[in-house]
């Protein structure tokens, strides 16, 4: 019974090891994602790194990305920068990526 017990906590250590990795890389994706935009929106230095903690923030609001993507969508309209919602989310997609590659190796 010991070594089902035993399995059985390997599984849940995994499961929670797994969930902070994607927390991490979602976060680094983010920031990154910001300081993407924020280069797009015509923002440098400390107004791109403060304009990154906003979308890094905005992921907070809810489960899941879309407030993310809101808020980069919102801030692009009314900037008037021109980028597709495709262009958007493959941008994150791609940034996720590079992200979990990076908390990988840094593993």
């Amino acid at each position: 019974m010991s070594s089902f017990s035993d399995r059985e906590k390997a599984y849940e250590n995994k499961f929670a090891h797994d969930a902070e990795l994607r927390f991490k890389a979602q976060a680094r994706r983010n920031k990154a994602l910001g300081l993407w935009a924020a280069s797009l929106l015509g923002k440098t230095g400390a107004e791109a790194e403060a304009y990154a903690a906003e979308v890094v923030k905005a992921d907070l609001e809810e489960a899941g990305e879309e407030d993310v993507f809101r808020k980069v969508r919102g801030d692009f309209d009314a900037a008037g920068v021109d980028q597709s919602d495709h262009q958007i989310r493959r941008q994150m997609a791609e940034l996720l990526v590079a992200a979990a590659e990076q908390i990988e190796k840094e593993a």
